[in-house]
């Protein structure tokens, strides 16, 4: 818009100069036209008047002091030449004494009687003044030339100098005050286009599966954008609609695994207690059962029944988990409570030097880092000696706790699936503690993950946003 108001004026500059010129070029024309016919029908009185024979040999003398006459009268500077160019009669004498032009140029003379017209006008300039000079041939009274009559014309363009510099100031003010309101209005466009894009963009950045998404509203919204935010809420229907129904396929297909899990779960310690069952009583019915027996029936069904109870409360912690306390702990203190229960085993601390806090849950962070601990204990049960070490940093705004084991690693094929829930490498496990540990971190706005490689040691790093006052 701004580009077509410059190039407008552009446009219009050149055009009415270029015009200005051309008009000026046709009124200095006219102007010496029109006085050269009034000079003409000077002469023609003259010569009617004359008592000298109207010849060319008797032309200075006719216009001996009529020559002045005219120029006064028509403000004309005028010279009289024979056929050849040779000057007569000049109303200007020192003009062509000074600059020893007494005759006319052959171009000048061959352009003049090969003119249709028998008209000649030459342009010069003369110390910044623009000139014409018209050749015309005076006739006898049959109509005969007899000589040369020369006009010099000056071309005053002062008037339309300063009618086009008015005209030119008028322009590029009417153009300044277009351009700054072109300038405005491309502004307050590209301001309303752009606001509304954004708004558009900041929606569709928020936009997310996990949360309800508010559609753009249409009002004071223009017509091109109209169809974008048409299609936006559209798609937040269709896309709420499928993301209602894949949470509902998601939670029947998470209670059917939970069902086949815990069934599964609840199977195995079922066998050995059903075998057991059966065995005492083929033993009873044969009267051969001992104390022996007896004691070995009655262990066997706790420790089965004890394995149901840790199953259910496994699930149980894992399906719903305390409600969750919003506390602010020290670290270092937190951490030496969760390994009171682990003294005895080749487990190294190191706290940092000085206190640090973060929010989190008490209960909820022991069980963190007794899980870890746990298995990182698990992790080298197979070598000949355990060792396991704890250490407290910071970094900024975070607090970074790492867990290292010298244990026999996690393969790399899995150890992007470790904290899945009812992932498990183990025989007997659920599948359940690390799926627990990220869930608590996670909860706490922290971040844990896991580096191993098979056959060296593995660092679980969590971090936790730091508060800088109890």
């Amino acid at each position: 818009m701004i580009g077509l108001v410059l190039l407008t004026a552009g446009l219009l500059v050149i055009i009415t100069t270029y015009h200005y010129k051309n008009e000026a070029e046709d009124l200095h024309q006219e102007k010496l036209v029109r006085k050269e016919n009034a000079i003409k029908s000077h002469i023609e009185y003259i010569k009617r008047t004359t008592t000298y024979p109207v010849k060319t040999n008797q032309l200075e003398y006719i216009f001996k002091d009529k020559i002045y006459e005219i120029q006064d009268i028509h403000d004309t500077s005028i010279n009289i030449y024979d056929l050849n160019g040779v000057l007569l009669k000049s109303s200007k004498a020192s003009f062509y004494k000074d600059t020893l032009e007494t005759s006319i140029s052959k171009v000048v003379l061959d352009s003049l009687a090969n003119s249709s017209s028998k008209k000649y006008i030459l342009n010069f300039k003369e110390n910044d003044q623009n000139y014409k000079s018209s050749y015309t041939y005076l006739l006898d009274n049959y109509f005969k030339p007899i000589g040369i009559l020369n006009l010099a014309y000056v071309e005053d363009d002062e008037f339309m100098d300063k009618e086009l510099e008015e005209f030119l100031s008028l322009l590029l003010t009417v153009n300044l005050v277009i351009f700054f309101s072109g300038v405005l209005v491309a502004l307050f466009l590209s301001s309303y286009i752009t606001k509304s894009l954004s708004r558009i963009s900041q929606k569709i950045k928020s936009f997310s599966l996990e949360k309800t998404n508010p559609k753009i509203s249409l009002k004071n919204t223009g017509s091109e954008l109209k169809p974008l935010i048409t299609a936006y809420n559209e798609m937040i229907d269709e896309l709420e609609e499928s993301a209602q129904k894949l949470a509902e396929t998601e939670r029947q297909e998470a209670w059917q695994l939970m069902a086949r899990q815990i069934a599964h779960e609840i199977k195995n310690p079922l066998t050995p207690m059903r075998l057991s069952v059966q065995s005492f009583q083929h033993q009873f019915q044969r009267n051969k059962v001992t104390s022996t027996d007896v004691d070995e029936f009655s262990q066997t069904m706790i420790q089965q029944i004890d394995t149901l109870s840790t199953i259910a409360t496994a699930f149980s912690d894992f399906a719903k988990m305390p409600e969750y306390k919003n506390e602010v702990l020290e670290v270092n203190e937190t951490i030496k409570l969760a390994l009171d229960i682990f003294k005895g085993e080749d487990i190294i601390f190191a706290p940092h030097k000085t206190p640090l806090y973060i929010h989190i849950d008490r209960t909820r962070l022991i069980r963190v880092i007794t899980n870890l601990i746990k298995n990182a204990i698990q992790a080298t049960k197979d070598n000949e000696h355990c060792h396991v070490e704890i250490c407290v940093e910071e970094n900024g705004d975070k607090v970074i706790i790492t867990v290292k084991d010298n244990g026999i690693g996690i393969p790399t094929d899995i150890i992007n699936r470790i904290f899945e829930p009812q992932f498990t490498t183990k025989n007997s496990g659920m599948g359940l503690g690390l799926s627990m540990v990220k869930k608590i971190i996670d909860k706490s706005n922290g971040h844990i993950e896991a580096k191993s490689e098979p056959n060296k040691p593995t660092t679980f790093t969590i971090t936790l946003p730091k508060i800088t006052t109890p």
